[in-house]
């Protein structure tokens, strides 16, 4: 892996828990210690970003799992960057495949969103690199149990970058991380973090355990 990316992880709570067991979760994420190197991402329902990010130790950041396009208005029941920014969260996951699948969201309205979620950013035309990160899940092994071969996952993470590096800039290519998602257990990480385009991951039912810190240590 360059040395530019920091290994990132990121934990989906998707919408799962309570004050109760997401407070006895963030204690243990609290104690535990966290990579120098590591950056570790945690998104809780819309419910408790407010919650998390005021229960969580600093060194943990926090994530929304949707936002909308606009900034506000008429649009009972969604979330804007601005109020997401407000409860001190500084990430949000989009174009994830539940979204895709369930809600039936398509490039288009993604693409909307990533260019209101990032400052300055005309759509279509991501130009601050800096602020995203890619994530690859093959839905084939999201909430399966079934992960992708640590030589399956480089591959198609190699090929992600060589598109950056296509249709962008070799710069962007080597500094924008890509982490893997789908089913990361502690059992699997580590190897799978040895891959070289693997730069991190994207975890879902495995964030609500303790044994998501043998993931936010897979690298150690």
């Amino acid at each position: 892996m360059a040395p530019s990316r920091k290994f990132f992880v990121g934990g989906n709570w998707k919408m799962n828990g309570k004050k109760q067991n997401l407070g006895e979760l963030i204690g243990t994420l609290n104690a535990a210690k966290v990579p120098a190197d590591t950056e570790v991402v945690c998104a809780p329902p819309t419910a408790y970003i407010d919650f998390a990010r005021q229960k969580l130790d600093p060194k943990i950041a926090v994530a929304a799992q949707n936002c909308y396009k606009v900034t506000n208005g008429d649009f009972t029941g969604e979330i804007s960057p601005g109020m997401i920014k407000d409860c001190r969260a500084t990430w949000v996951v989009l174009g994830h495949s539940e979204r895709r699948h369930v809600f039936g969201e398509s490039n288009e309205p993604i693409g909307q969103k990533v260019a209101r979620a990032l400052t300055k950013v005309i759509v279509d035309n991501v130009k601050d690199w800096s602020k995203v990160i890619l994530a690859y899940k093959p839905v084939w092994a999201i909430g399966t149990g079934k992960t992708a071969t640590p030589q399956q996952a480089q591959e198609v993470q190699e090929k992600l970058r060589g598109w950056l590096k296509s249709n962008v800039s070799e710069a962007v290519a080597q500094s924008t991380p890509i982490i893997y998602g789908g089913s990361v257990t502690g059992a699997t990480c580590k190897e799978l973090a040895g891959q070289p385009d693997v730069d991190g991951f994207l975890v879902g039912g495995a964030s609500l355990k303790p044994k998501f810190m043998d993931i936010i240590n897979a690298k150690q």
